[in-house]
């Protein structure tokens, strides 16, 4: 029964932290009928009852507390002095102290939300007023059970309160430490991570540089003596040889720790290219898809650029078949001219109205192939095809000389 009682009072408790005021306004209601019910309670004849006058301070007094959050001490200040007010002018009667009930909110919210000392001034100022007040204007003896009893309430308001504050800073302060905490980890994990890039990268320039200038001077050594003394040239080429195999292995070797547990192996075969285009065209086809290629890439190729044209035309129609359908046709062209090559995948859509570019946010396709492409110093567009017939265009110029 709970766990359905909780989601039920969810919503008016949202409600009433965003609205603090109509809530205070509830509160004073609450604590007037309290008041009104508890000072008809009390009384055994009618003679009794309370008159308009003390409903008339009780609806003040406990009208005050819809103001408790923006002046705390006036609000105190009011509903003090209306409690001694009904005190004394009750003098001889039976005493009326229900309204203090106001009191009782009042002094809870200044010790909730002021400062420790100053909080516990006002409340024994306010307890030890009031208390005096009652017991000597009050019904005798002074030590009677409903003066003391209004002595037990206030005091009490006031240590809730000040246990209320106590908690409500423990916990900021909590929060806080564990903010500080997480951030404090968080840097110290940055600055690691940066620590440890620049000792990788560090001991690549080491090795590399080393074993590159090592490698350099004796292939220098094997050119000049090649003609004139073959043996030790031989043995500067033999030097060579060592030298980049001994590159290989530690590079090998730093390069292995930044892999993480689970990481695939790194691949055997050479990297594939415009060479592969046909197996890549034919696979496609088993599946369904239908591509024609046209041109071709015109002889050798940087080995960046091959791989970057065969990534481009294989995100391209990968990208054909899993929106546009096994029933879509795609064209590739590739155009190379003497600057630049050009690869051009076109499909159609599989008959459906162009549409968005497919949503980046579930892969990095487009993303990983417009950084590949960027980084050679070219360019590469994504968009619905500009001449208005379904389907989509990838167009990627891939400059032949490195970045222009």
């Amino acid at each position: 029964m709970s766990s359905l009682a909780v989601p039920g009072f969810a919503r008016p408790h949202r409600w009433l932290r965003a609205h603090p005021l109509a809530a205070d306004a509830l509160l004073a209601v609450f604590a007037y009928a309290v008041v009104v019910i508890g000072s008809y309670a009390g009384r055994g004849r009618v003679a009794h009852a309370p008159g308009p006058g003390f409903l008339l301070l009780c609806a003040v007094a406990c009208g005050a507390l819809a103001a408790r959050r923006s002046f705390p001490r006036t609000v105190l200040g009011v509903t003090a002095a209306l409690t001694l007010a009904e005190i004394v002018a009750d003098r001889g009667g039976p005493p009326r102290t229900q309204i203090a009930m106001s009191v009782v909110v009042a002094l809870y919210t200044i010790a909730s939300r002021t400062e420790r000392s100053a909080a516990w001034r006002f409340a024994v100022v306010t307890v030890a007023v009031l208390t005096c007040a009652v017991m000597v204007f009050g019904v005798p003896p002074w030590y009677s059970p409903e003066n003391l009893g209004l002595f037990t309430w206030t005091a009490l308001a006031g240590a809730l309160g000040d246990a209320v504050r106590s908690r409500r800073a423990y916990v900021a302060a909590i929060e806080e430490r564990a903010v500080r905490a997480e951030r404090t980890r968080e840097e110290e994990a940055r600055r690691r991570v940066a620590e440890e890039r620049l000792r990788i990268a560090r001991e690549l320039h080491d090795v590399v540089a080393h074993h590159i200038a090592l490698v350099n001077v004796q292939a220098g050594v094997a050119s000049h003596i090649m003609d004139s003394r073959p043996d030790q040239a031989k043995e500067a080429l033999a030097h060579v040889r060592e030298a980049s195999r001994s590159a290989l292995s530690e590079l090998r070797a730093t390069v292995g720790l930044l892999r993480q547990y689970g990481d695939p192996e790194a691949p055997t075969e050479p990297a594939p290219g415009l060479g592969s285009l046909g197996r890549l065209v034919d696979g496609f086809a088993r599946a369904g898809l239908t591509v024609s290629v046209t041109g071709g890439p015109g002889g050798a190729l940087p080995a960046a650029v091959d791989l970057a044209a065969y990534r481009v035309v294989q995100e391209a129609l990968t990208n054909v078949h899993k929106h546009a359908g096994p029933v879509a046709r795609a064209e590739v062209t590739l155009d190379r001219g003497p600057d630049a090559l050009v690869v051009t995948v076109l499909d159609d859509g599989g008959g459906s109205p162009p549409a968005a570019p497919p949503p980046e946010s579930g892969g990095h396709g487009l993303l990983g192939m417009r950084e590949r492409v960027t980084a050679l110093g070219g360019a590469c567009e994504a968009a619905p095809r500009r001449d208005g017939a379904p389907g989509f265009r990838v167009h990627a110029v891939l400059p032949l000389g490195g970045r222009p």
